[in-house]
This record gives C-alpha cells, sequence and structure tokens, in this order.
C-alpha cells in the first residue's frame, strides 16, 4: 500500500484512518507540516506525528489505540503515600518549555521530540491547546508531561522524572484534575509498561475514534490552566 503524501495546504484533510497500514503500526501519511490548523486537525481525528531527525513528519493512527480513563488511574500504596508526605508540589503551565526540554533529553531510546516538534507545541501553548503539568520538590524541577487538550480529550505526548515517581506523580495530578472537569479520556497513543501499570487499556481504534468524536463535540474555551491546581 501507497502511504499517502499530504499536501501543503495545512487545511487540507488527512486520508480516513482506516488506511492506516499494519505494518509499521497504524502509519498513515507523510509530510504536510506542524503547524497549528494541521496539528489540531490531526488529533481531531485520532492521528498524531511521530518521526526521528532526519525523517520526513509521520502520521500515525495505530491500533490498538491505548487511553487512560481518567478516573481509573491505578495509584499503588507506596505512590499514594510518598503524594502525601508533601515533598512534591504540581503545577500547570508554568514551566512548558523546561517540560518539554526535560523530555527530549530524558529518554534512553532516543528522542523524537526535535527542535521542529518542541517549537510546534509551544505554539500551541501559547494558543491554549498545549499543558505542562509540573512536579517541584524543594523549588526543583523533578518531573512533568505535557500534552494537548482539546474539547474534552486530552492528547498526552510525553513525560520525564528527574526524582523516582516523578512522572507518576505528574500523571495522577493530570487524572485527578481532568476528572474534576469532566474529561474523558486521555490518549497515550502507544503501550508500555509504565502506562498499563498505571491503569491504561488497549482499545480498538474504532472504539477510540468514538469516544473522541464525543469528547470533543462542544470544546471548552482555551486558555492556561494555572488555576486548575491548589497547592
Amino acid at each position: 500500500m501507497t502511504i499517502v503524501q499530504l499536501q501543503n495546504d495545512p487545511n487540507s484533510p488527512f486520508p480516513a484512518v482506516s488506511q492506516a497500514v499494519i505494518e509499521p503500526n497504524g502509519l498513515l501519511a507523510w509530510g504536510g507540516d506542524l503547524s497549528p490548523p494541521r496539528l489540531l486537525n490531526a488529533y481531531r481525528h485520532g492521528i498524531f506525528p511521530w518521526y526521528n531527525e532526519g525523517q520526513p513528519i509521520l502520521w500515525w493512527s495505530p491500533r490498538p489505540r491505548t487511553i487512560i480513563y481518567p478516573a481509573d488511574i491505578h495509584i499503588s500504596r507506596r505512590l499514594k503515600r510518598r503524594m502525601r508526605s508533601g515533598q512534591f508540589k504540581i503545577s500547570a503551565d508554568q514551566a512548558f518549555q523546561d517540560v518539554v526540554k526535560n523530555c527530549a533529553q530524558r529518554r534512553e531510546e532516543g528522542t523524537w521530540i526535535t527542535l521542529e516538534m518542541a517549537t510546534a507545541y509551544e505554539k500551541l501553548h501559547q494558543m491554549g491547546y498545549a499543558h505542562s503539568i509540573e512536579v517541584w520538590q524543594d523549588g526543583v524541577l523533578a518531573g512533568g508531561l505535557y500534552g494537548l487538550a482539546i474539547g474534552k480529550a486530552f492528547f498526552a505526548e510525553s513525560m520525564f522524572s528527574a526524582v523516582n515517581d516523578a512522572s507518576k506523580v505528574a500523571l495522577v495530578s493530570l487524572c485527578g484534575v481532568l476528572e474534576e472537569h469532566d474529561f474523558a479520556v486521555i490518549d497515550c497513543q502507544l503501550e508500555t509498561p509504565h502506562l498499563m501499570s498505571m491503569g491504561a487499556v488497549n482499545i480498538s481504534r474504532k472504539q477510540y475514534i468514538q469516544i473522541l468524536q464525543r469528547a470533543i463535540a462542544t470544546e471548552p474555551s482555551t486558555g492556561s490552566w494555572q488555576t486548575w491546581f491548589r497547592n
């Protein structure tokens, strides 16, 4: 099967996700750009970019899809104790660039967060779509995660830990605040042991698209999440 090359117009449509190939799992299209209209259009249709330095931009919609329902996050007893100890402080949208930078640097298998990607998500952050959750210990950034919010769906992109459990604390904190604000789903894209241990599940692409369409049907106003966390 030939992989579709995207047109130059950032508003041009993506191919149907049903056209994604089986191997490599979910590859749908290549080319285009990372402009805000293109990225938002992609996420609204269950598609995301993922590529390495030196490659063209690759667009994916894998199956199965790994998600977390915010209310179903798994918190171990040990993690609950650490979170109750008061050693961590949680914030949102206070250090977006630092979180992205750390996510790019702290990946043993290398990073797909190129300068082009970081710049693209910074633009979405400025527009009120991309958000970061920060975990602080003694005033120092200890971990965090970032992603996009569209409607009642959160699309998690990456996380990091400079201190043990800090990324878990970020994810649990995110789930708590998303549940408070009636978010339906966190898209985790692909399965990892870490995510599965935290309560992630795999669902079919069809089921994911159905959940996504309902979640983004009414988009709330965008803006900073800084007031969502009160330590």
